[in-house]
């Protein structure tokens, strides 16, 4: 058992624990973006956001469109209510880049400072890559805000690798780091490891942000020991294929070899998928896994608290290459 420490991100001096929290379920029911996600309440909230950190999450990533900003808006007044230091935390937030040119992404950051009550944007990302304007004219923007101190480090999220690669060398020009691409990755989801993107990332000393690291919770196991609890899920995710029951069964080795580890380590089947995450690759990778709720809160911290050895990794990652949901 060794607990895992804190990292560099990229090739910034930014060190932050392997695993955030995102927070895209506090939009409070918001937008079409917010509505994915069942509106907490405002004491659940606070509580997650204060036991992630109390068990060693000192990262939290969030963006414009989660609710219009009321995702930004309620971590922020959580943190004052904890009476968290400026510094004490980093905060990642994105601007979203629908029907919008790069000119916005400078006359819109006030908004951001004011949602996040004027903390620190520790990481700034362009959340798509459709802009109107070129990636060029996105990074000189961003680069921008970077030397005016508006935001201390630029990512992206989505990015693919020839997008990722032209960001970096605009930023480049500007003795800038391209810090992190965010990027859906998971067990079952690992095109990033066969188009590229990943090698290059690793090149480029990009960290990799993965979103969805429990495929939604496919990953946790509950669906498999119980199929019928989709039905009361929020969101799309119950008329998803791969969550119904006679597509369970496909990744149910994979699950089934994740709950043996789980019982070895004393800990749950998603503290052994995040913990892959985070080990698997070195430090390239770090997981922003979601939390409704204050146990998820604890597991994903608990995650950081051991390691499963190289053997066990590569066991995992051959048993998760036969079970791919996507190709």
């Amino acid at each position: 058992m060794k607990t895992i420490t804190n990292r560099k991100l990229g090739s910034s001096d930014m060190e932050i624990s392997p695993i955030g929290l995102g927070c895209w379920q506090f939009s409070k029911g918001s937008n079409a973006v917010g509505k994915y996600w069942d509106s907490l309440a405002d004491e659940d909230m606070n509580q997650i956001i204060k036991v992630s950190i109390e068990n060693g999450i000192d990262w939290f990533d969030t963006a414009e469109v989660y609710g219009n900003g009321a995702s930004e808006r309620v971590l922020a007044a959580a943190l004052d209510e904890w009476n968290i230091g400026f510094d004490e935390v980093k905060l990642a937030t994105k601007w979203w880049p629908l029907f919008r040119k790069a000119a916005s992404i400078e006359k819109t950051i006030e908004r951001r400072k004011d949602a996040l009550n004027q903390r620190p944007i520790d990481l700034y990302q362009i959340h798509q890559p459709f802009s109107v304007s070129s990636i060029k004219n996105q990074m000189k923007a961003m680069a921008e805000l970077q030397k005016q101190g508006k935001v201390r480090n630029i990512g992206v999220s989505n990015f693919n690798e020839k997008q990722m690669r032209e960001a970096h060398a605009v930023l480049a020009e500007d003795n800038l780091p391209l810090v992190s691409n965010q990027v859906k990755y998971s067990l079952l989801d690992r095109r990033i490891e066969k188009n590229g993107l990943l090698a290059a990332a690793k090149e480029l000393e990009t960290a990799v942000i993965a979103y969805s690291p429990l495929e939604q919770g496919l990953l946790s196991g509950k669906y498999h020991d119980n199929p019928e609890m989709i039905k009361k899920t929020s969101g799309p995710r119950k008329w998803m294929g791969k969550f119904k029951e006679n597509q369970l069964p496909k990744t149910e080795p994979l699950v089934s070899l994740l709950k043996e580890y789980a019982d070895q380590y004393n800990v749950t089947v998603s503290q052994i998928v995040l913990n892959w995450m985070i080990n698997y690759h070195g430090s390239a990778v770090f997981v922003i896994p979601g939390a409704s709720k204050v146990k998820q809160a604890e597991e994903n911290a608990g995650a950081m608290t051991f390691s499963l050895t190289g053997e066990e990794l590569e066991q995992i990652s051959e048993e998760a290459w036969k079970v791919q949901l996507y190709k």
